[in-house]
């Protein structure tokens, strides 16, 4: 890891944070310049496109640091999170759902990627799974008593919501 990568990481991450996003992708993209093979770099350009609603550009970016090594686990999961919804925002929903389903099999118990993946499921038709996963989201984050309340009806119908009984 270069200082100077480091350094650059940090001004950019400072810039956003700030809400200096033009700023932060003026020094992504010099970076990038400078360090064209460093996913670490990519997933910030693509970061800094994303903030400035530029999505499209923002994709190869993102493509980019996943194909190249060097990513932290929480960067991996940013750049699955960052690529898959942006392929949902441009609706790119089979490239959305792929990517995705991909960041969750890797990253099971990261739970925005599994929100992002049901907003996708919606979009590709897919109603029911994309209720399932949030209703199994909603399980397994909540701290609310009264919902853990009622976590086995709401299990048993994540699993198929067109369950009916006749009594």
């Amino acid at each position: 890891m270069s200082e100077t990568i480091e350094a650059g990481i940090a001004r950019i991450t400072s810039a956003r944070a700030a809400g200096r996003h033009e700023e932060a992708l003026a020094l992504a993209l010099e970076l990038v310049a400078e360090h064209p093979d460093d996913a670490r770099v990519a997933y910030q350009a693509g970061w800094a496109h994303d903030k400035l609603g530029k999505e499209s550009a923002a994709v190869p970016y993102y493509s980019r640091a996943l194909s190249l090594p060097g990513l932290s686990s929480v960067e991996r999961h940013g750049v699955f999170l960052g690529l898959g919804s942006t392929y949902r925002t441009l609706g790119r929903y089979e490239e959305s759902l792929e990517t995705l389903r991909r960041g969750v099999a890797e990253f099971p118990d990261f739970a925005p990627l599994k929100a992002f993946l049901a907003m996708t499921l919606y979009n590709c038709g897919e109603h029911k799974e994309a209720v399932s996963t949030l209703l199994n989201l909603v399980l397994d984050t909540t701290e609310d008593d009264s919902v853990k309340s009622y976590s086995e009806a709401i299990a048993l119908y994540a699993r198929d919501l067109d369950q009916v009984w006749d009594s």
